[in-house]
């Protein structure tokens, strides 16, 4: 039974059950939630946003073949049919563990048990000039700062007799072999194909060059071999140059510059090399943080050295022995250990023993294009037509929402159809300087 007293911070009402608070509304946090919507808890999310956003599919919203909606869903609608749930729009600020007190730009407010599933950010390792000059998408405004961009590229590329500067509007440089570089770059392959000569028939397009940088030896280096060459070669079917043992060094907004000779006029570089833990202030002192800026927890997710806070998705650094550097960053991982922690919690209350995470591993996967993906699985590793179907189906039945995954679906079925992208829309202008390419 639900007990009021009187209102606390941010207007939670008292209550006679243990508060639970979750930080972030990503996959850990979401199917943490699920996990606990019929347990004697308060449980109150707090986000920076109003919205689940599912980021492997990002990439089509920066590339105009989904509108942002389509892969977003309210948080509120996840909650709204669970009784003791409350949610909140703050920046978590910082976490004060003497206190069991968190402070937000909101107030602060107090938690029997905290859950950090912050997830991820850009990790551009200490080099500032790329942080300012190049493009990320992590979230759907970064995503649609991308998408206008590339558009708006195009549209200059349209008011100038230079040939050299013309080029460099459509030379885009991609840095991270990952799943993200590696679908960006097929997905923009696909544009320069299918769609640019029909939108811009009076500019050369054969001259777009799109380029994807990678610091190691192979491309999707999380995947098998066999993958990996077989999505570097869908690559270069679709016209995109691969560049391996090549570690880009600095972007100044006009010129790429790697550790070799090789370098880049471009006017477009997008960063996909690497993310790191979004660990917040106080519990991000040096002996709680492994490589990554991960938070360090135990098999059960919690933080080392404090029992009522815990760590799940990519912000939780767990070392095992088959993952000393912690869980793969990525979905899978963030909603399984959302989903073990909550039953955690609830053996917790009810002082029984904890269970330990154990990782699932269901394989991994990449799209490179139309009719062209990667899949690993433990058993089957498959490329081609069929692991592009499977790939759509995975997606599709992850993401939050009938609605979404119609609209999805119906893109989809419609961009193979007709070959063409609809959402390429310049929404949010997102205004560079172009001086600099006219000396």
């Amino acid at each position: 039974m639900f007990i009021f007293t009187f209102m606390s911070a941010m207007n939670i009402p008292k209550s006679s059950f243990p508060r639970i608070i979750i930080i972030g509304g990503g996959f850990a946090g979401i199917s943490l939630a699920k996990e606990l919507s019929k347990k004697e808890v308060q449980v109150l999310l707090l986000d920076k946003n109003n919205y689940h956003t599912f980021q492997p599919l990002l990439y089509q919203v920066s590339t105009g073949g989904l509108e942002p909606d389509s892969i977003a869903y309210p948080i509120r609608k996840v909650l709204k049919d669970y009784p003791n749930f409350f949610f909140r729009l703050a920046n978590v600020e910082e976490v004060n563990p003497s206190k069991n007190e968190l402070i937000t730009n909101i107030g602060a407010i107090n938690y029997d048990y905290l859950v950090m599933a912050t997830g991820s950010e850009t990790n551009f390792f200490g080099n500032k000039e790329i942080e300012k000059n190049g493009m990320v998408m992590k979230s759907i405004p970064e995503s649609l700062n991308l998408r206008s961009l590339i558009l708006e590229n195009f549209e200059q590329a349209l008011l100038t007799d230079d040939l050299h500067l013309r080029d460099a509007l459509m030379n885009f440089v991609i840095v991270g072999g990952g799943p993200t570089g590696v679908e960006l770059a097929g997905a923009l392959a696909e544009i320069k194909k299918g769609i640019l000569p029909k939108d811009y028939p009076d500019l050369d397009t054969r001259r777009v060059q799109i380029n994807l940088v990678q610091s190691g030896d192979r491309i999707l280096k999380e995947m098998s071999e066999k993958a990996s060459k077989k999505a570097e070669d869908f690559l270069e079917e679709l016209g995109v140059q691969v560049w391996k043992n090549t570690r880009v060094k600095s972007y100044d907004g006009k010129l790429v510059t790697t550790q070799t000779d090789l370098s880049f006029e471009a006017a477009t570089l997008v960063w996909a090399a690497g993310v790191k833990g979004a660990a917040i202030k106080g519990l991000d002192a040096e002996e709680l943080l492994m490589r990554g800026n991960r938070i360090k927890v135990n098999e059960f997710n919690q933080v080392i050295g404090h029992e009522n806070i815990f760590a799940v998705g990519d912000v939780a650094g767990m070392e095992l022995p088959d993952y000393p550097s912690g869980h793969p960053m990525m979905a899978q991982p963030a909603m399984q250990q959302g989903k073990n922690l909550g039953k955690n919690l609830t053996y917790l209350l009810g002082n029984k023993p904890l269970k330990p995470f154990i990782y699932n591993d269901k394989g991994s996967m990449a799209t490179i294009g139309r009719n062209k993906a990667v899949v690993d699985l433990d058993a089957y590793k498959f490329q081609g037509i069929f692991a592009w179907f499977v790939w759509m189906f995975v997606h599709l039945f992850f993401l939050i929402g009938f609605r979404n995954r119609m609209i999805v679906f119906i893109n989809w079925v419609y961009n193979y159809v007709r070959f063409d992208r609809e959402a390429r829309l310049i929404i949010r202008p997102y205004k560079r300087d172009y001086t600099m390419f006219k000396d």
